[in-house]
């Protein structure tokens, strides 16, 4: 099945199912693609998560019916799986900016977030620096933690920001980024910021090793600043919506997800230099 087919398909999914509970594991199954990676290219590709997408539309359908319709504000707000007045009144007002009561006596209106549509579009036109290659098992140290998919942009550069300020920073080199989900089926993941492990040295308090299994990778380079939108952002997003998506040998093979960066000091404005150098790694098998 092409991406765009199987996003068409998770997205009718969706729209069918809008007033009922909905799962990611459900909505990847219309994909045919695990929710680990379903969630990371959805992502990519439209600019916000799954979750944030039933939201909106779910408040769109909800700001509908107050319009046009004599139905009970709470029975509008439990069709959108909302069990009190107090938590739909809030995530309506932060949609809507305003209250649905205001809505309903006609004091306010009501913004609308269309359904997602896939067009085609001519796209490419660029070359991505890659190679295939077998990698034995390796073992890396760092500290670890659990993140939600819907939170995790927030949450990982905050994670990140304590690593720093710890001081942990000076006990190991920050050299991966690397998320794990094994099950390639839940809602959260692992994610570590980690180093290779060298079995001559004691772990220090407050570190753990994690030994990754061998595989073949694809991985992708990349040339630019890590901050904001920068180059490896850009990368991901191509990989994600393109090289996987068009890619007729090669398909996912694991819940794992690298990402490796340069040593700063080697470079003249640390990890913003115009030349700093990191990769992408992701598992791959033949089809």
């Amino acid at each position: 099945m092409e991406w765009s087919e199987s996003i068409c398909k998770a997205i009718d999914y969706i729209e069918s199912h809008i007033t009922e509970e909905l799962t990611i594991a459900d909505i990847a199954k219309q994909a045919v693609i695990s929710p680990y990676y379903f969630q990371k290219g959805f992502s990519m590709l439209c600019g916000f998560t799954v979750g944030e997408y039933i939201k909106k539309r779910r408040l769109t359908l909800a700001g509908s019916e107050l319009v046009s319709t004599d139905r009970k504000i709470i029975d509008i707000a439990l069709s959108y799986g909302y069990d009190s007045p107090d938590s739909f009144t809030k995530a309506f007002y932060r949609f809507h900016s305003a209250t649905p009561t205001a809505v309903r006596k006609g004091e306010a209106m009501v913004k609308s977030f269309a359904p997602l549509k896939i067009k085609l579009i001519l796209t490419g036109g660029y070359t991505m620096d890659y190679k295939i290659m077998k990698k034995a098992p390796f073992t890396v140290i760092g500290v670890s933690a659990i993140f939600k998919y819907e939170t995790a942009g927030q949450e990982i550069p905050k994670f990140w920001e304590e690593f720093n300020q710890s001081g942990k920073n000076t006990q190991i080199n920050s050299m991966y980024g690397i998320s794990i989900d094994k099950d390639m089926g839940g809602n959260e993941f692992e994610y570590w910021i980690a180093d290779h492990y060298d079995p001559n040295r004691e772990v220090p308090a407050g570190f753990v090793t994690h030994c990754i299994p061998e595989y073949t990778w694809a991985v992708f380079s990349c040339k630019g600043a890590l901050a904001g939108t920068g180059a490896l952002q850009d990368i991901h997003q191509k990989i994600f919506t393109e090289w996987l998506p068009q890619n007729r040998d090669y398909e996912i093979a694991a819940g794992y997800h690298v990402e490796m960066y340069s040593d700063p000091a080697d470079y003249a404005k640390g990890t913003q230099d115009e030349n700093y150098y990191s990769e992408i790694w992701i598992p791959v098998r033949k089809k």
